[in-house]
């Protein structure tokens, strides 16, 4: 019938401007394997920022902020404890300020770096009578501690001091102690610097008379006692 072949033609026609109009634009009918009409291609979507970058200035390009570097690791320093081979005692003089009596009463001894660089020291001395060369026969001093210890740094040649306060001796000739105890006498007197070993001293007039075995003693010090 001349209807149908109508239908026909008009059909066949369609299908073929459908098909040219698919191969003229490229487009499936979802759209995603073309540039949509009007609107940018995928290439020109705008990209993520790289990690660790920053915004330049105005209109500049981004710049990779730097690592800060690590703070360095320093120790804490000042000069090292004195020690055996450092110090000296050098002297040992009669106090101005002592207790009454005829026995030594009070005396203040002298520390002196002797080496090349500065080191501390801190504490209390011990002191005891000298055995005469044989340190098994040393007369320990019982000892009372007067003041507070503070550190004390000693550059090279310079001095530390501590006053030893004894019960003094009393009357003339080999005296006598009030508590009824006899009087010891020592040439000389091993005094004990801490950490810097024992020292044996001599009194720079006369020996150590002195009662009850024991004295008072102060921390070892820049300042200089009396």
């Amino acid at each position: 019938m001349q209807y149908a072949a109508g239908v026909r033609q008009t059909v066949t026609a369609l299908v073929a401007a459908v098909a040219t109009t698919l191969l003229v634009t490229g487009c499936t009918p979802s759209g995603e394997d073309g540039a949509q009409p009007g609107g940018p291609s995928r290439s020109a979507q705008p990209q993520p920022p790289t990690p660790g970058a920053t915004a330049g200035g105005s209109g500049g390009a981004g710049k990779a902020t730097p690592a800060a570097p690590a703070s360095p690791v320093t120790s804490g320093g000042g000069a090292k404890p004195c020690t055996v081979k450092e110090v000296e005692v050098t002297e040992a003089r009669q106090s101005a300020v002592r207790p009454p009596g005829t026995g030594t009463g009070a005396a203040v001894i002298t520390v002196t770096n002797t080496s090349k660089g500065t080191c501390t020291l801190q504490g209390f001395p011990t002191a005891a009578g000298a055995g005469n060369g044989a340190p098994d026969k040393n007369v320990p001093l019982a000892a009372t501690h007067s003041g507070s210890a503070a550190t004390v740094t000693l550059a090279p040649g310079a001095h530390a001091w501590t006053k030893l306060t004894f019960v003094n001796v009393q009357g003339e000739a080999d005296g006598y102690c009030t508590s009824g105890a006899t009087p010891a006498t020592y040439p000389t007197l091993v005094v004990g610097v801490p950490g810097a070993g024992a020292h044996q001293i001599a009194l720079d007039d006369g020996v150590f008379a002195l009662c009850d075995g024991k004295a008072t003693v102060t921390a070892y010090s820049a300042a200089k006692p009396s």
